[in-house]
Order: C-alpha cells, then structure tokens, then sequence
C-alpha cells in the first residue's frame, strides 16, 4: 500500500497548530502539554518524511531535533571518522598558511 503523502502533510500542519498553540500557552519548563505537542509533531513529520519517500522517492532536508544532546556527540565522533576513512576534509575556514600550531599550546 502507497502512503498518502497529502494526508501526512495535512496531520503534519495540524501538529504545527497545536505545538504552537500548546507553546503560547505553556506553563514552565516541563509543561506536559507541550511536550506533547512536541512529540505528536516529531511524529508527524516522521510520518510525513516517510510516506513522500515511499510515494515519490522523495525526503525533506530536515531532521528531527533529539533534545538530550546525547545522540549529538556521538554523531560527530562518526562524521569526523567517517570524513578520515573517505579522504575526505571538512573546510574549517582557515588555510594551512593561516593556522598557527603554537596557538595550540595556550
């Protein structure tokens, strides 16, 4: 069976509303309602994401915030890696003629 991307669009702007609406009203740093909200619309744009791959072969560029930081870490430990195992480098914004080693010793 095809996913219905339009129908996952629809439920996706419908969490967008109510995590907005959720958000205007919240009540502290642990309101339930909105982490709720926050949950229901990182569902629907997973379910979003998946159904416009499974009808068009198609994703959105976007991710989904993880809130603990834990995942973060962890991801760029592999992306440094996995740069080093394929040759290639990531631009730091610095060329070899503008890095200073003796910076390193401060």
């Amino acid at each position: 069976m095809t996913a219905d991307p339009r129908g996952a669009l629809a439920n996706l702007v419908s969490a967008f509303e109510r995590h907005l609406e959720a958000s205007s009203s919240k009540r502290g740093e642990e309101d339930p309602t909105v982490i709720a909200a926050y949950d229901d619309l990182a569902d629907a744009f997973a379910a979003y994401d998946d159904a416009l791959l499974q009808a068009y072969g198609e994703m959105t560029p976007l991710d989904i915030y993880d809130g603990d930081g834990d995942d973060d870490d962890e991801d760029d430990e592999l992306d440094d890696h996995s740069d080093e195992e394929d040759g290639a480098s990531v631009y730091s914004g610095l060329d070899d003629a503008d890095y200073d080693d003796e910076d390193d010793d401060r």
